[in-house]
């Protein structure tokens, strides 16, 4: 008698509800698929991606580097490198902005949507003081004067906690420190008080001390202007601490979300219970081996076949090798937020069904 997987029928959708129905919708991205064009042949960056961002709600988007988190949204703010494409749909608060010309989309960058990049040292120009930088910023976007700009400015920089604001605005970049460089990317994305925050990488670099503070200090912006907050990273750690819900990807696709608490006691994903059994715990034994993920992320130009994980996850059977899983619910989700994963199992921890057909599968294998 052949075993059979165990599962709940697959939609004919990858889209997931937002979770915050009753809040407006902020962001809505639908079928979003980026294609980069190189020499050795096109790299799928983003496949198909669909997500709704509610107003004043945070989304910690997780994988490791190449799953396509910074492309997604470097998509979305229309700063793809001059060799890459995106299809699909991106709207604002109801209105397409995915393919506007630069001069119609600089309406929305900056003072709708604004994006702090991991390494704010290259963000800065390091030939302008920072009051030129942040100045410009509100002469573009919001007509003022120079002088209404630089107050402004100081105002900003006293509120991400930057000491003696009005004299270091004179300074330039390499005179701070890599915290308070950090702090002022943070101050010059908020200066026109943006619904969306994209934050990629915002504690890359930083020791631990400063990383707290730059979290903290976004839980408070996030608190005082109702700013709706994307925080894009491969730290499960600073995911856990600051987002409403969880978006884990890999290789291009979502594998998996729900709220914050269900993906941290309860994953769904292989792919998410291995990222979070290789994070280091203070409980667990010093001396013994950390946890890891086999195998490397897949070529993106030469994916493999079935389920993109499969040649590193330790569930994979025939089905895995054969057919993609499409993203679909997954049980209820806590806080109202819907659960959805991308995988071929009834659940994690393993039904014995799922474990029959695993241990059947390696058995024929093994024959063979």
């Amino acid at each position: 008698m052949t075993a059979t997987l165990v599962t709940t029928p697959t939609p004919t959708t990858g889209t997931v509800a937002s979770p915050a129905t009753q809040a407006e919708t902020i962001l809505s991205i639908r079928n979003l698929v980026t294609r980069f064009k190189t020499g050795d042949g096109v790299v799928a960056a983003v496949n198909g991606i669909s997500l709704d961002i509610a107003a004043g709600e945070t989304i910690g988007v997780v994988g490791e580097s190449g799953s396509g988190k910074s492309q997604l949204f470097m998509s979305v703010m229309g700063l793809l490198a001059s060799n890459g494409r995106a299809t699909g749909s991106v709207k604002y608060r109801g209105q397409e902005i995915l393919g506007l010309a630069p001069a119609k989309l600089n309406r929305f960058r900056g003072s709708k949507m604004s994006m702090i990049f991991q390494d704010p040292m290259t963000s800065l120009n390091p030939y302008l003081t920072i009051a030129r930088q942040m100045t410009e910023v509100l002469v573009q976007h919001k007509g003022m004067s120079q002088s209404q700009a630089l107050k402004r400015s100081i105002e900003m920089l006293d509120l991400v906690r930057i000491p003696e604001a009005k004299r270091r605005i004179g300074m330039y970049p390499h005179e701070f420190s890599g915290g308070m460089r950090q702090r002022v990317m943070i101050a010059m994305a908020l200066l026109c008080q943006p619904d969306l925050l994209i934050a990629d990488e915002p504690t890359t670099a930083l020791d631990v001390t400063v990383q707290a503070q730059i979290l903290d200090l976004m839980r408070d912006l996030k608190r005082e202007f109702n700013t709706s907050i994307v925080l894009i990273t491969h730290d499960l750690g600073v995911i856990a601490g600051l987002a409403d819900r969880v978006m884990v990807m890999y290789a291009g696709n979502v594998v998996e979300t729900g709220a914050v608490r269900d993906i941290f006691y309860s994953p769904q994903h292989p792919y998410t219970e291995g990222l979070l059994q290789s994070m280091p715990r203070l409980n667990s034994d010093r001396h013994a081996e950390l946890p890891s993920i086999g195998g490397q992320p897949p070529n993106l130009q030469d994916l493999p076949p079935g389920c993109n994980f499969q040649p590193r996850c330790r569930y994979a059977h025939a089905r895995c090798l054969a057919e993609e899983p499409a993203l679909r619910p997954c049980g209820e989700g806590s806080a109202g937020v819907p659960r959805a994963k991308a995988c071929h199992l009834a659940q994690l921890p393993l039904t014995e069904a799922d474990r029959a057909v695993i241990e059947a599968d390696r058995a024929a294998r093994t024959r063979h």
